[in-house]
């Protein structure tokens, strides 16, 4: 049920429109002045404000600019006897929704209130989704690598500097890449990106740039391009260095004059776009190779940036896990989720050799996988992250091979027990031994029973 306020000072007109209101399910107050206006809707929540333009004191457009300074403002709709297209247009530029004159038109008001509270929820609507994709755009970790990524982050973004990020697959480019849109004067226009090396070469043109209908064979209708779209805002252009020279050569114009003609068009479009690239090959040898324009890359280069591989940066490990943990649970209906020492001490030895992705992917096959369990252990890691880790441990941990053996058979009972679903008998028979064998050497390895 949605909240109406009635601002008014002629009391007929108020308690004629709650009489309406209430009729038709809202629930309504009355406010006789701005003054009282704005003492009720800093306590309570409104949907819509019917608010009068002429009032004793502070007149509805003060009152107006008041109420739209508010952290959640309702909508105003604003009525007026002696209505003018000035005084409706300042209203408008004020803020608010709409304008009705009076005598009130009772089918064209509850149109509007209806329209107005639309208008709210999904301005809430937006609001909330904006707050959490500035929740996902947060950097995780604690290492130094890390830290110094989000203090560089936080002196340039606020720049319109282009900026070039060097990086593994895996490691997080894109993700710097809309922390940077996140903290820039731009935040709140378009953040746009194009897949460099998803694209078919015969493609990209028209989907950076745009086309005009039949400008080439399957141009159907007139397209907008990423950089038009993306005017104002940001465009992310992800593995750059896959790009083709032809494709090349056309951005390199588009950043020198920030315009560009669509494909099939003879009309240029100016367009205002930060640009962000990214790669994962060494772009000063693709140059050397002749692969990649050396002035292109220069234009780029503006403010390079590296991030470091998950494996040059563990510590980060047990923050990204649990915070994944937490991201996956909440995303499936499920639990908060623990994950213990032993298990994050068995991620911190794997090599990761697809970075922070393959990290998210194996949180959330876990979560997927076990859907009663609140609680992660070692068993319930993929068998190659704790073989993985158990390799390193054996060259770089372990002072002898009697150490390496009984670290590797551990680990081989662990995966069979895991596959048994701890039933020891099963496993006992899948190795090859007596039952009560089996016991004594996950006893001596320090194995516990779970049956």
């Amino acid at each position: 049920m949605s909240n109406i306020l009635i601002v008014d000072d002629e009391s007929g007109i108020r308690d004629s429109l709650k009489g309406v209101l209430d009729d038709e399910g809202f629930r309504t107050e009355q406010a006789d002045s701005g003054e009282a206006c704005l003492r009720l809707v800093e306590k309570q929540v409104f949907d819509v404000v019917l608010l009068d333009v002429w009032l004793p004191g502070m007149d509805g457009l003060e009152t107006l600019q008041k109420i739209r300074d508010l952290d959640n403002p309702p909508e105003v709709i604003m009525i007026s006897g002696h209505g003018t297209i000035e005084t409706a247009v300042r209203a408008t530029k004020l803020g608010a929704y709409d304008f009705l004159e009076k005598p009130l038109s009772i089918d064209r008001t509850l149109i509007l209130i209806k329209h107005a509270i639309d208008a709210k929820k999904l301005r809430r609507e937006n609001r909330d989704l904006k707050k959490q994709l500035q929740s996902k755009n947060v950097i995780v970790g604690g290492s130094i690598p890390t830290k110094a990524l989000r203090q560089q982050i936080s002196i340039m973004a606020p720049t319109n500097g282009r900026v070039l990020i060097y990086g593994e697959s895996g490691t997080g480019k894109e993700l710097v890449a809309h922390a940077i849109h996140a903290q820039s004067l731009r935040k709140d226009e378009m953040f746009v990106e194009v897949n460099c090396a998803a694209i078919p070469e015969d493609s990209i043109e028209s989907e950076l740039f745009g086309h005009q209908q039949g400008s080439f064979p399957g141009a159907t209708a007139d397209k907008e391009g990423k950089f038009q779209k993306a005017s104002g805002g940001t465009l992310f252009l992800d593995e750059v260095g896959d790009m083709s020279l032809k494709t090349q050569s056309k951005v390199l114009r588009t950043l020198d004059e920030q315009r560009f003609t669509p494909v099939g068009s003879a009309e240029a479009i100016t367009v205002d776009v930060r640009v962000i690239a990214s790669t994962n090959k060494d772009l000063e040898e693709e140059i050397s190779k002749g692969n990649f324009r050396e002035d292109l890359f220069y234009r780029l280069n503006v403010i390079p940036f590296f991030v470091p591989p998950l494996r040059e940066r563990k510590e980060d490990v047990p923050l990204l896990a649990r915070h994944f943990l937490k991201e996956f649970a909440a995303a499936y209906g499920r639990r908060s989720r623990e994950i213990t020492d032993e298990a994050i001490e068995t991620l911190m030895r794997y090599s990761w050799p697809g970075n922070v992705r393959e990290l998210r992917n194996v949180m959330e096959r876990i979560v997927i996988m076990n859907p009663t369990t609140t609680r992660f252990e070692r068993k319930h890691l993929p068998p190659l992250i704790y073989r993985d880790g158990s390799r390193r441990a054996a060259g770089a941990e372990f002072s002898s091979l009697h150490q390496a053996r009984d670290a590797y058979e551990r680990d081989y009972i662990l995966k069979k027990l895991d596959e048994n679903h701890g039933n020891v008998s099963r496993t006992a028979e899948m190795l090859g031994l007596e039952r009560s064998h089996l016991y004594r050497k996950m006893k001596a390895l320090g194995i516990a029973a779970k049956e």
